[in-house]
């Protein structure tokens, strides 16, 4: 569905042969180990919109140009969104201790609500975290996952298991990417609303932007059509097995990374969100205040990684969960926009992550006019 709020929605796609610059890149990415990519841009010369390489393993048709995908991490920016527009409404306060709104989990009460969605809390990150040696969370990768990834997480059970392991640091004291955060975001919303995220999204944000082809899945494990295929890779008595994970139960990540969207929702998204169409605009310069995470170039707001680039400060947040990523930059003005949906064979070893860092610093630099890139969360 096209978007009343953004005037660049009414362009019609260009095709590859008319950037072929855009169109080489990502056959480059495709290239360097990755099954599929998507690419959508929106600039000064209109839209582009373009695939390369497969939807599926073997097959000859490449992705759809805007499949669904699940987005891992860009959940976050949403969810963000979200308990900002519930401050506007007055039903949450950003300095207000979180454990004011949840009781029931004994939080520490110097943890406010803008330490959530700043990952400034200290909370332990449920999927594993570093202290400096790695904590192993939840089980979310191997076999053993792969064995059970239609199991349903309930976010009570991912923040009582975050809470049984020490915090990080003190709370505000740094800076430390945790899930957690966001799942206690997620109870935060349906404690002060009574409706589930999913309602709230969609009265929020969904409804409002016509993003018909984003979904909140919360158990379900279904994907809509068309799609590019995920895949995961592990090794069972010396031999690699890989796997088509595409359906799959994703309460595991929960709010910290669940969504299912679109290259072209996403662009609605992020292009209403930075030209103020979702937020007052005080709020949203809270958003987009970047706060100091110790890496290079690359600062957090309240749910968006704000990234400094040659080519000057982009809004963005990446994500990526089992086989499928995404994508998601903008100016911070939101006239140019980069959205893009990755599907590739996953494994323990993270062993694409490399390749998945230097394919968007690539897409950046090549539509931006900068090198640095936020990683995927």
């Amino acid at each position: 569905m096209t978007s009343t709020f953004t005037d660049q929605d009414e362009l019609t796609p260009s095709t590859g042969q008319d950037r072929p610059e855009l169109q080489k890149a990502i056959q480059e990415i495709v290239d360097s180990g990755f099954t599929g990519v998507s690419l959508r841009v929106h600039d000064e010369r209109g839209e582009w919109a373009g695939s390369a390489g497969a939807a599926e393993l073997g097959g000859a048709a490449k992705p759809p140009t805007n499949g669904h995908v699940r987005i891992g991490s860009n959940t976050k920016t949403f969810t963000a969104t979200v308990v900002l527009q519930l401050v506007a409404e007055g039903k949450i306060e950003l300095d207000t201790p979180a454990a004011d709104y949840l009781p029931e989990f004994g939080l520490d009460e110097r943890i406010t609500v803008r330490m959530l969605l700043q990952h400034t809390s200290g909370v332990f990150n449920f999927t594993g975290d570093y202290y400096p040696e790695f904590v192993p969370g939840i089980v979310w990768s191997g076999q053993e996952w792969v064995d059970n990834r239609f199991k349903t997480y309930q976010p009570e059970e991912l923040v009582e298991l975050a809470l049984s392991k020490p915090a990080r640091f003190e709370p505000g004291t740094a800076w430390s990417y945790s899930n957690t955060n966001y799942v206690l975001a997620r109870l935060l919303i349906e404690k002060v609303t009574g409706r589930s995220l999913a309602e709230e999204m969609q009265r929020l944000i969904l409804g409002p932007l016509g993003l018909s082809d984003t979904v909140v899945p919360d158990t379900s494990p279904e994907i809509p059509e068309p799609h590019a295929h995920a895949y995961y890779r592990y090794e069972d008595a010396g031999q690699q097995n890989t796997v088509d994970v595409t359906r799959q139960n994703p309460s595991w990540i929960s709010t910290g990374g669940d969504m299912i969207s679109t290259t072209q929702d996403l662009h609605t998204f992020i292009s209403a969100l930075v030209g103020g169409k979702l937020l007052p605009a005080p709020l949203l310069t809270e958003m987009c205040t970047p706060h100091p995470t110790g890496i290079p170039n690359m600062d957090y707001g309240l749910g968006v990684f704000v990234v400094n680039t040659d080519g000057g400060t982009l809004i963005s947040h990446n994500g990526g969960i089992a086989g499928h990523g995404a994508l998601m930059y903008s100016t911070p003005d939101g006239s140019k926009t980069l959205t893009a949906a990755l599907n590739y064979v996953d494994d323990v070893a993270m062993s694409l992550a490399v390749a998945f860092q230097e394919a968007t610093q690539r897409l950046v630099k090549e539509v931006f006019g900068g090198g640095q890139a936020e990683p995927a969360q």
